[in-house]
Parts: structure tokens; C-alpha cells; sequence
């Protein structure tokens, strides 16, 4: 690899970290996939994420292991996933199957000198009768031992999940790993979950089905076709997610469904971001955590439902609200009646129905470029994350307008937003010709900060 590709690649990885610092990730790897040939390289991905001081728990499958156990032994399973009927010579196999995935997870972690523990992290409980049918042994999580799992963590221990737990009693049932991540992910209050398996992602048909809803339409626009290839949709919002489930189901390979229905539910359950990547791809891992494109598709949370557009209403309050900025010559002075004029570029973040942050957008369609300006948060709510929210949202509204850099301008808090919102060091002759004229003007010799931007995709 190149150097300067390797020191852009560090520097992308570099902005990721204060995100994550602390967090925890929920790794759902497939059985598939630890019999692949890139695993080790994928041990090695989180060794650098526990280096970064994230805390990771692997919740691992076993189909495919129970697949091969029963050509060998001439069994034939009842079902393979842990979401069917689940009779006892199955679940015998998938107690061997699944014991073996996890040392083999174990012995792997230790061979990347990492430390790895598997245990009795679930309390199961059956199934039961389901439209009449009794699943026998196929069982569901009724809870989530979450101390057991953070001790292990701040331990720096990695957990290693089964898809199989027992009720307490000496009886053991088998459970679907995909949905096991799922309640991991939320009990632990996972920063991500991410789906290893053995597809790409979403994808979706290069032509436009006839009779495709409004979701499907939307997505697809936002994701160019190219050489009539399928299309890897990079990321849609929950909502978006589950428009899809209903308008395009029948378009999915069955474990991809699977893994979208779940991944919805991941969100609907606090999860702020799922990802399903294939698990196969070095360095996918890397790349789809510490970068805006990634390799497969995200399901994200709406981030922004405290966030609005200004109105002209607003302009008295943004005056106040950015007072102490412009006094402290942090913030340029705007009149109410400047603001007033460009309040379809202002927005403002919401706590019980009164603003108490804002920021402004300024488009530059001709060059291609966004400016982010005026943020400012009320210094009550200061510490809480809303103004990343605010960049954030800045961020997704100038790539859905077709941007490709999104600048800023600074004298006292270049900081906060090199740190928090990942701009770098620009030059102010790289700015558009009339907002250089104004910077000229201005005499205030801001720093210019700049970000390249990937159209269409939210941050990972």
C-alpha cells in the first residue's frame, strides 16, 4: 500500500475514535464466515478496535458448521438457523456445532493476543406452540446477563456468545444468532451492531421494478446504477428500512431479509447503528466502521427529530442565542433582520419545543461546495452531543444536495470542530469566489476547515 494511503486510511480511522472511545460494538459473525480464509485478518480488525479502547462482543452463528456435521453423520436437521422446529438429534448437533465455533473464536482471539472467555451469557426459555406447531428445542432469549458481559469487558476480555443457551434448569435450547445479537446489542447499549455474513449488503436490482414504491424509487435514485450492476445500497434510515421490508421483501435473499428485519428491529431497540457487511472482505470490518462510504449497507436511527428548520419566528431567539459568541468574537454579528431573510439556511435543535442550539447552512451549488456557519448551543445544554448532532445533520443535508465539500470558518474553535467534526486544515483560496470576497473583507483571518464529502451517505 501506499504510505500516503496509509496515513489517510490512519487519519480517517483517527477521526472515528472519540466517537467510539469506550463504546461498545456487537460483532454478529456467521459460521460461514469463520471458516474463511480472511478470519484471521478479521481477528486482527478487532484487535485494532479493542487497541482504540472499544469493547467488542461476538455473538457467532453455527449453520453452516451444523450443515457439514450433518452430511457426516447422516443426520437431517429439522432446522438450520435456530428459527424453525428444533427436534432433540438437532439440537444435539447444534450444541456440538456451536461449542466448536466457539473455541475455534477463542483459540483465534488468544492466536491475536486477545483474550476471549465464552460462558453462559443468556437465560432461554422455549419457544412453545406456534400456530399450533410445538418447536420443541428452538427456544428464545428471556434475558440477557448484561453483568456478566461488562465485567468481562472492562476486563478486557472478549465475549464470545452462542447461539444456544439453557433455562437455568439443565435444559438447552437452540437460538438464532441474529436475534441473540440483537438483544446483546440493546441490553448492552451497543454503539453498533454489525452483521458478518456472507453477502455484501442490501442489493438491490439495477432496473427499476414497474410497479416499485415510493421508498424503493427514493432509495435506488440515491444510489446511481452502474454498467447495469446490482446496486449495494450503502445506508437507509430505519423508516426507510422498513418501507423496504414491505415494498421489496421478495427481492432479498432470505438471509439478508432475515438480517434486515433484524437490524430493525436492532434500532427500534436503541441500537443507533447496524451494519451487514461481508465478513469474507479484508479489512471490511475496518473500512465499514471508519468511513463515510464503508463497504456494505447501514441502517441508522434518525438522529435528527429535535432538529428543525428555522422559521423567520426563530430570528429573535437565534439573536439571543448566539449573543455571547458574538461578543467573545467567536461568532460573526447577524442582525435579527439578516437572519429573518436567510431562514430557510438557519436550523435549530429543540428541547421541549424551545430552540436551544442553531446553525446555519450556505449552499454554493456552482463550485459544489457547503458552508457551515453560526453554530452555536446554548451554554446549559453544552456536553451533550448536540452540537456533533448539528454538524452531523449539516453534514447529511449537504450531501443530499449534491456537495462534495462541505467548509467552515473559525478563530477560537477549530478544535472543536477538527475533533469532533472532522474537518482538516483548508486554504482560503480553495473558498467560493464571493465568499472569499467576504473573508477578505471581514478582516477576522478565520481558519479555513474543510471536508470532503460522499454524496448521499450519513456518517458511519
Amino acid at each position: 500500500m501506499d504510505p500516503m494511503n496509509r496515513l489517510t486510511h490512519l487519519r480517517e480511522i483517527l477521526r472515528y475514535v472519540p466517537r467510539f472511545r469506550d463504546r461498545v460494538f456487537v460483532i454478529a459473525i456467521d459460521g460461514a464466515v469463520v471458516e474463511d480464509e480472511n478470519f484471521r485478518n478479521l481477528l486482527l480488525d478487532i484487535a485494532l478496535l479493542r487497541s482504540l479502547s472499544i469493547g467488542v462482543v461476538l455473538v457467532h452463528g453455527a449453520a453452516h458448521q451444523i450443515l457439514k456435521l450433518a452430511q457426516r453423520t447422516g443426520e437431517t436437521p429439522t432446522n438450520i438457523d435456530g428459527s424453525g422446529i428444533t427436534d432433540d438429534a438437532t439440537l444435539q448437533l447444534s450444541l456440538f456445532a456451536s461449542n466448536r465455533v466457539a473455541y475455534e473464536l477463542v483459540e483465534g482471539l488468544d492466536a491475536a493476543d486477545l483474550r476471549g472467555a465464552t460462558g453462559n451469557f443468556l437465560v432461554a426459555h422455549p419457544a412453545g406452540i406456534l400456530g399450533g406447531v410445538d418447536y420443541q428445542f428452538t427456544g428464545k432469549v428471556e434475558r440477557v446477563n448484561t453483568d456478566f458481559l461488562l465485567s468481562l469487558i472492562q476486563q478486557g476480555v472478549i465475549p464470545v456468545v452462542p447461539p444456544v443457551a439453557s433455562d437455568g434448569e439443565g435444559c438447552s435450547y437452540r437460538l438464532n444468532s441474529d436475534v441473540v445479537a440483537v438483544e446483546v446489542a440493546a441490553a448492552l447499549k451497543a454503539a453498533k451492531l454489525i452483521f458478518l455474513n456472507t453477502y455484501p449488503g442490501l442489493v438491490l436490482p439495477a432496473e427499476i421494478p414497474p410497479k416499485a414504491g415510493e421508498t424503493l424509487k427514493a432509495v435506488l435514485a440515491r444510489h446511481p446504477v452502474q454498467k447495469d450492476t446490482p446496486r449495494l445500497i450503502r445506508s437507509v434510515s430505519v423508516e426507510e428500512a422498513e418501507n423496504l421490508l414491505k415494498e421489496a421483501r421478495e427481492l432479498l435473499p432470505q438471509e439478508i431479509a432475515q438480517k434486515f428485519e433484524q437490524s430493525v428491529r436492532a434500532v427500534r431497540l436503541g441500537v443507533p447503528r447496524v451494519h451487514i457487511i461481508d465478513g469474507r472482505l479484508e479489512e471490511g470490518l475496518l473500512a465499514e466502521v471508519f468511513s463515510n462510504l464503508g463497504v456494505g449497507t447501514m441502517v441508522h436511527a434518525n438522529e435528527y427529530q429535535s432538529i428543525r428548520r428555522a422559521r423567520k419566528s426563530d430570528g429573535r431567539t437565534i439573536v439571543s442565542l448566539i449573543a455571547d459568541g458574538v461578543v467573545n468574537e467567536e461568532l460573526v454579528r447577524r442582525s435579527r433582520a439578516e437572519i429573518e431573510r436567510q431562514a430557510g439556511d438557519f436550523f435549530v435543535f429543540e428541547v421541549d419545543r424551545t430552540p436551544v442550539a442553531c446553525a446555519a447552512l450556505h449552499l454554493y451549488a456552482a463550485e459544489g461546495k457547503a458552508e457551515l456557519a453560526c453554530v452555536c448551543v446554548d451554554p446549559r445544554f453544552e456536553n451533550r452531543g448536540i452540537g456533533t448532532k448539528m454538524m452531523q445533520y449539516a453534514e447529511d443535508q449537504a450531501r443530499q444536495a449534491g456537495m462534495g465539500q462541505l467548509f467552515c470558518l473559525s478563530t477560537q474553535t477549530f478544535n472543536y470542530f477538527q475533533n469532533k467534526g472532522g474537518f482538516s486544515p483548508g486554504n482560503p483560496d480553495s473558498l467560493p469566489a464571493v465568499r472569499r470576497e467576504k473573508y477578505d473583507k471581514s478582516g477576522r483571518h478565520s481558519l479555513v476547515l474543510v471536508k470532503n464529502l460522499v454524496q448521499g451517505l450519513p456518517p458511519r
